[in-house]
């Protein structure tokens, strides 16, 4: 049977660290948790479960904070935990039963991340598999019998645990800051990050998160070394800026970016709500009807279903045209539920 440490980092979770520890203290072999800086009675709960609590200057880095915590494991696997996450009975059973059986060979197990949509993440997905559990020694071994090569990918294995997700708050302030300093510092985004920024706005963000973003991404969306998607998330975000600034130039010009390669939900709805804006309302319906049935979501699902399915009713009840209101109600009342 294998062994597992537990490696958390943690700052003010006083509310929920409990919650979390009850649900795996007794699946773990270690539990090491790595405090950055709280101001409240995490630490002394974290004493309750395991005498390995470590303070870690906070550098506004949450890589290197986890690097820190796994540099302290000494167990067969790691598993990486948040204070906001729990196991139900059902998979807490699931959890003992990988820990009998899991072959020493694989190197990641992933989970089922899940309630991400009810809690306004940016991940675009309820239910999806996420890396949770990590082998802490990696072997490398040669495979093929003839032009033999060192494998580098990981051995991953897809469990049926189901890891939900119980924030008790957004964190988007504290993700758009870290994206700012990361910007202002003169750090590149990667593809990823450029991509998560993005969508953080797109699922959470204010007017005031936009236009702080917008020199960066219009930066990007000229960036001739940048991928099509690069450029499309960039659209989308310069264009939304530019329209809460009433910049019907740079409006256009930055939707039609977008509209030129693929259109997307994101700048048909950004073009309903203009025309909407307008009292233009037959327009805006033809834009929120792409959104919803003809076009894919590049960063808020939902600017794909409730978004414009609502806007639509509103469209359509001004226009007097009371059922046709009613049913895309019933759409947007159905979409809210998947």
């Amino acid at each position: 049977m294998i062994t597992i440490s537990l490696c958390m980092i943690v700052k003010n979770e006083e509310d929920i660290l409990a919650r979390c520890l009850d649900t795996v203290c007794d699946l773990m072999d270690e539990i090491i948790i790595v405090d950055t800086g709280s101001t409240d009675k995490t630490k002394e709960i974290a004493a309750r479960y395991t005498k390995q609590l470590y303070d870690f200057v906070w550098v506004h880095d949450f890589a290197a904070a986890r690097n820190y915590a796994f540099s302290k494991a000494s167990c067969d696997y790691i598993y990486s935990a948040d204070a906001d996450e729990v196991l139900d009975e059902e998979n807490r059973s699931r959890f003992k039963d990988l820990k009998q059986v899991l072959e020493k060979e694989v190197e990641i197990v992933q989970m089922h991340y899940a309630n991400q949509l009810e809690h306004g993440t940016i991940y675009n997905f309820d239910r999806e598999y996420r890396p949770k559990l990590f082998k802490r020694n990696r072997s490398f071994v040669w495979i093929e019998p003839i032009h033999e090569t060192v494998r580098l990918e990981p051995v991953v294995f897809d469990s049926e645990i189901e890891v939900r997700h119980l924030p008790k708050a957004s964190h988007t302030s504290r993700d758009l800051q870290a994206f700012e300093r990361m910007i202002a510092g003169g750090k590149v985004l990667s593809a990823r990050l450029h991509n998560l920024y993005a969508k953080e706005l797109f699922v959470s963000g204010a007017k005031e998160d936009f236009l702080c973003a917008e020199a960066f991404f219009e930066e990007s969306a000229v960036n001739t070394e940048h991928t099509i998607d690069q450029v499309k998330e960039a659209s989308c975000v310069v264009a939304r800026a530019a329209r809460l600034r009433n910049d019907i130039h740079k409006f256009f010009k930055f939707a039609l970016k977008d509209i030129g390669s693929e259109g997307s939900s994101e700048i048909c709805c950004e073009l309903g709500q203009y025309y909407m804006a307008k009292k233009d309302y037959h327009e805006a319906a033809v834009w929120f009807y792409n959104a919803a049935f003809e076009t894919p979501c590049l960063l808020n699902i939902r600017c794909g279903s409730t978004i414009p399915l609502t806007a639509l009713a509103e469209c359509y009840e001004a226009l007097g045209m009371k059922a046709k209101a009613a049913e895309y109600r019933r759409q947007a009342a159905e979409a809210d539920k998947t």
